[in-house]
């Protein structure tokens, strides 16, 4: 008898085990999705083996009832190779996740383990069978065609001579059959030349391929020429016969690095990135898994593509946030590229010009090798300056201090270009009543609605939720509501107002929710069609535009203020990667950072792009404090509709963990509504992080089981303690 063990689709975590069927004669083998009856119902899982038994042994049997068989098996193949089913389970480890929802996320939405299974796009081909001996001298020729072409689309195939296509189908020289749809790529036109390296560059290359770190660490100002250095270690790994993946923090910084791979390989390059529809998605997997292509460029979910002989991964940025998972699994993306290094025996290089504490520690303490770019390829950082905003007359100056407003006009008069950063989207941050001070809030979220005044409504930047603009006090009954603040619609419209002359874009969640809307904004920004790009902190990193020769960064210290342990490393990063957006060409950048606080140490560091003495200055305070990198950290945040419920569940799981000494256990802690869901937060302190995650796993064993608990969410090193 064969049995399938089976890790089944389920929402409930106390399922995290796989489960035994009879897999008769159907092709199940390790990796392939099944489908299956679980309490009848109809469900989707992943078989984790199939092992052969004689019949009447103990595990054939289930309370003394014969295994239920498999239903089907969905796949010809299997989706995830040895290697990353391997990796999910580590994953599952790693970050105390079930093992399914690590197939969850590795997978495009086609291809994942779920029952409500989306159908994968088909095609008809027609494909060449043999010869006939009574064909005319044309049949043959249109036969011979499709010999020549090998299996070709129905309709390219009936192009041909709609007649003799189906005489030759019915005479069986032709079989019609059909495939999955492939990738349609973009015919790139003659590849682009190297650049040369200079001396600095050919250095940290050698340093790179010379190195025994498998990690390391390229420290490099911006402007420094990194990206370069990525294509010249590339090309010499595919050169070898490897694989290359290639990964940037958000969508925004995907085309320039597309445009410049692809200028570089052509069409070996796939496109991994959250943009994508579904279907383009498994298109690319598939070219991966195929062979077809052999360096990947992509964002986060990029890291789990099909490789089978990978030489190299480089996380660009490495110090963003966006390497990290904020759902179910919460992974980091630096992990996962180390983890599968490790598989491979390959290198894994971490690129930035403000790595993160913890790297750039890990590297000073030889964890990590570390190669250094300490000046830029035009050999001039931009000149900044710093305007302090409580001497400014705000009646008079508006958002844009004198000598931005100045400095931007000198700008249009010479035709180059200046882009203003505000990290914070809307119009204004909240509607506020004039007469008694009542702020609206988001009735599903414990925030305040932020004015967006192009679609005259009010928005959560949590949820999501849209409501009609509220022009009455619900509190008082006044009508002087009032919007103070600014975002970045609000700065458009001052700035259109002032250079009236100008050409404005904008850059934020708002204006880039349709298709392709980054790149289109970022071509027509690189074609000129504007002088002025306003947005927020996706414009801040990896952009490369040499006409920009100025860059204003308003309400720079804002992030400061943020109760979290990374808030001024946060803002440290925005103003220097910001700054270094300018100046990038022969001409020289100019940088002028608006602050409140000018003298905090965040602004002045990134104002003097000086990363070692921010580096030092912030690590005292986390030695002080006791927070990462000189400790380990573990979220675990308690939700429920009812609001008693996440505070209960939090107070029975520390008092079940502080019965560990190893570990201190901080909380609970409320933490606003969010979704119309009240939530409590404990948080794990340690030293050793193995035995914080086993201490936690066994307790978790036990909340499991109980079916009246709030839902669980844990973060290992949380990035963001809000």
């Amino acid at each position: 008898m064969r049995i399938a063990k089976v890790w089944i689709e389920h929402p409930v975590l106390q399922l995290d085990q796989v489960f035994s069927y009879d897999a008769l004669q159907l092709p199940a083998e390790k990796g392939k999705r099944v489908s299956v009856d679980f309490n009848g119902r109809q469900i989707v899982g992943f078989v984790d083996a199939v092992t052969e038994v004689d019949d009447g042994q103990p595990e054939t049997q289930v309370n003394g009832r014969p295994l239920k068989p498999l239903l089907s098996v969905l796949d010809e193949n299997a989706l995830i190779t040895p290697e990353l089913f391997e990796l999910a389970k580590w994953m599952a480890e790693d970050t105390l996740s079930p093992v399914i929802s690590c197939f969850q996320a590795m997978l495009p939405s086609k291809l994942k383990p779920k029952s409500s299974n989306q159908k994968i796009k088909m095609e008809q081909i027609a494909v060449y069978v043999g010869e006939h001996p009574l064909l005319t001298p044309r049949q043959k020729e249109v036969l011979g065609w499709l010999r020549t072409e090998g299996p070709t689309v129905l309709a390219q195939w009936r192009k041909q001579s709609p007649a003799i296509t189906r005489t030759l189908e019915k005479l069986g020289c032709v079989r019609l059959d059909s495939r999955t749809v492939k990738a349609r790529e973009e015919q790139v036109g003659q590849a682009e030349a190297f650049l040369p390296l200079n001396a600095d560059q050919k250095r940290v290359v050698q340093e790179i391929q010379t190195s025994t770190q498998d990690v390391i660490l390229l420290h490099g100002v911006t402007g420094s020429g990194k990206t370069e250095v990525y294509l010249h270690l590339a090309r010499q790994v595919l050169d070898a016969g490897q694989q290359v993946l290639i990964l940037v923090p958000e969508i925004s910084l995907t085309p320039q690095m597309v445009a410049r791979v692809k200028g570089r390989f052509q069409n070996d390059v796939a496109i991994y990135h959250s943009a994508l529809n579904n279907q383009q998605k498994y298109e690319q997997y598939c070219r991966v898994f195929e062979k077809q292509a052999s360096i990947v460029v992509g964002t986060r979910s990029a890291v789990f593509m099909p490789f089978d002989h990978l030489g190299l991964i480089i996380l660009d940025e490495e110090h963003d946030s966006s390497y990290k998972q904020d759902s179910l699994p919460q992974y980091h993306c630096r992990d996962i590229a180390i983890h599968r290094a490790r598989h491979f025996g390959c290198k894994v290089i971490l690129g930035s010009a403000t790595p993160s504490l913890e790297s750039y520690a890990r590297a000073l303490k030889g964890v990590y090798g570390l190669a250094e770019l300490k000046e830029r390829v035009n050999r001039q950082l931009p000149v900044c300056t710093v305007v302090d905003m409580k001497n400014q007359n705000r009646a008079q100056s508006g958002i844009l201090s004198d000598v931005l407003r100045q400095k931007i006009a000198d700008r249009i008069k010479r035709g180059e270009q200046a882009i203003l950063l505000l990290n914070r989207r809307g119009y204004s941050p909240l509607i506020k009543c004039g007469q008694c001070g009542e702020t609206l809030q988001c009735p599903h979220c414990d925030v305040a609605l932020s004015y967006h005044k192009s679609i005259q409504k009010m928005k959560c930047h949590l949820c999501g939720s849209e409501f009609p603009l509220v022009t009455v006090c619900p509190k008082c009954g006044s009508r002087t509501f009032a919007a103070p603040g600014y975002g970045t619609q609000k700065l458009e419209e001052e700035v259109a107002r002032l250079f009236p002359q100008a050409r404005v874009l904008r850059m934020d969640a708002d204006t880039t929710s349709r298709k392709e809307a980054h790149q289109k904004l970022l071509e027509q920004f690189g074609r000129h069609e504007a002088d002025i790009l306003v947005g927020t902190q996706m414009i801040a990193k990896g952009l490369d535009f040499p006409q920009v020769t100025l860059v204003g960064i308003l309400n720079a210290d804002a992030g400061t203020a943020r109760p979290d342990f990374r808030s001024v490393e946060m803002t440290f990063d925005l103003i220097m990667q910001a700054a270094g957006r300018s100046g990038r060409s022969q001409t020289p950048g100019e940088v002028v950072i608006q602050a409140f606080d000018p003298n905090h140490f965040a602004v002045v560091a990134g104002s003097r792009q000086d990363y070692q003495s921010f580096f030092y200055q912030e690590m005292q305070y986390r030695h002080l404090g006791g927070y990462p990198p000189y400790t380990y950290l573990i979220a675990l945040t308690f939700s429920d509709v009812r609001p008693d419920r996440p505070k209960q569940s939090a107070q029975d799981v520390a008092q079940a963990l502080r019965q560990s000494s190893l570990f201190k256990v901080l909380g609970p802690s409320d933490l606003f509504k969010l979704q119309d869901r009240y939530r409590s937060r404990l948080v794990l302190k340690g030293k050793n992080l193995d035995q914080m995650k086993a201490a936690l796993a066994q307790v978790l064993q036990e909340y499991r089981r109980q079916r009246s608990q709030a839902h669980l969410s844990i973060d290992v090193n949380p990035l963001i303690l809000e």
